[in-house]
């Protein structure tokens, strides 16, 4: 068994879309039309059939109650794994991308966390510098 397909619920697909891809640099994977909505999925280029990130309406009653109860306690909805979180951190403040938490040292790995403008928190994580990682 394995992990093919997750929900990222997002307020607006074309949006999530250009977050997805032009910023964060993920790659379509499905782009189905489904009435007034679309069955979105982007990969990762590292990983091209990898897991699948379903851009997917949060139209659901339940939905935005719950992630906006997240993001209120600053829970992030998912998490990256990247090269240099401090790194990625300039690059994606510099493209308009809004940080909750700046690049955060936690033991083994750094953390930093930003809002993807459609409705969800994405914590970057990355392993700490050699010599840097605390207990």
């Amino acid at each position: 068994m394995k992990v093919t397909i997750t929900s990222v619920f997002v307020d607006d697909q074309a949006k999530a879309l250009d977050v997805y891809t032009r910023l964060l640099g993920f790659q379509v994977r499905q782009d189905v039309p489904l009435g007034e909505h679309r069955w979105l999925t982007v990969v990762s280029p590292e990983d091209p059939d990898g897991v699948e990130l379903l851009l997917e309406p949060d139209e659901h009653p339940a939905v935005r109650p719950f992630v906006d109860a997240l993001t209120a306690d600053g829970i992030p909805g998912l998490v990256l794994t990247v090269d240099d979180a401090a790194a990625e951190h300039e690059r994606l403040g510099a493209l308009g991308l809004t940080f909750t938490q700046p690049p955060t040292p936690m033991g083994p790995v750094v953390t930093a966390v930003f809002d993807d403008t459609c409705g969800n928190l994405v914590q970057l994580v990355s392993a700490a510098p050699a010599g840097d990682a605390q207990p």
